[in-house]
C-alpha cells in the first residue's frame, strides 16, 4: 500500500501515529496565572545530551484560548515547565489528565495525582514520577499545520525516584509508551544490551 498523506487513505484510522511507535510520554506540568496544569504529550523526545535538551509538540485544540492549550499558554507566560515520565502505577492519573478540563482546573487535584515542587523553577511536578525533568524554554518553533508548535527546552534539573536506581543505573518498573490509535499504550519491560561495534 502507498498513499500520499495530503490525499488521505482508505484505512479506518490514520496509521501515522502507529507507524512511529512506541513514543515516550511527556507528562508536562506547568504553573501560570491560571494555576497549575498537567497534561500528557505523546510527541515528545530527548533532543541532545550536552547540555541535555528535550522537545515536544503541541497541537492547539482549545477554542476558549484561541486554540492554545493551557500547557503552552503557561510556558509562554513563565518560560519553564517540567516533564514527568510515566510508569505503570501512574497510567490512570496520566490518562485522566487527558480530559479536556476548562482553563484553570488543576489536573493534579482533579485526577488525584500527588504534587511536589520543583527545585530550580517555580513549577509543580508529579511527586511519584520515576523521573522528572525541570526545563527552561529555549525556543518555540511554528510547525506546518494550524496551531502546531514545537517547544524546545534545556533540562536544568533532574529528579530520579530512589527505587528506580539500581547499581547506579536508572531502571524504572517499566517505561510506559504511546503506540498510536485511540488509547493504545504499551509498557516496555523486556530490555537487552547491544554494544556498539569497535572497528580495528
Amino acid at each position: 500500500m502507498f498513499y500520499r498523506p495530503a490525499e488521505g487513505h482508505d484505512l479506518p484510522h490514520d496509521p501515522f501515529n502507529a507507524i512511529i511507535a512506541p513514543r515516550p510520554i511527556g507528562w508536562i506540568s506547568t504553573r501560570g496565572t491560571m494555576g497549575d496544569n498537567l497534561a500528557p504529550y505523546s510527541f515528545f523526545t530527548a533532543a541532545a545530551y550536552v547540555p541535555p535538551q528535550v522537545v515536544f509538540s503541541s497541537q492547539g485544540a482549545k477554542p476558549d484560548r484561541d486554540g492554545t492549550k493551557d500547557s503552552l499558554a503557561h510556558i509562554r507566560e513563565t518560560g519553564v515547565f517540567c516533564v514527568n515520565l510515566v510508569d505503570p502505577a501512574l497510567v490512570e492519573g496520566m490518562n485522566g489528565s487527558c480530559a479536556d478540563y476548562p482553563a484553570g482546573v488543576d489536573e493534579f487535584t482533579a485526577c488525584g495525582v500527588d504534587k511536589a515542587e520543583c527545585c530550580e523553577i517555580d513549577c509543580p511536578r508529579v511527586a511519584l514520577a520515576p523521573a522528572a525533568l525541570e526545563c527552561r524554554l529555549v525556543q518555540e518553533i511554528p510547525l506546518l499545520g494550524a496551531r502546531n508548535t514545537l517547544v524546545h527546552a534545556e533540562v536544568i534539573g533532574i529528579h530520579l525516584r530512589e527505587d528506580c536506581l539500581h547499581e547506579g543505573l536508572y531502571r524504572p518498573p517499566g517505561w510506559v509508551s504511546r503506540l498510536g490509535y485511540r488509547g493504545t499504550y504499551a509498557t516496555v519491560t523486556d530490555t537487552w544490551e547491544l554494544l556498539r561495534p569497535k572497528l580495528d
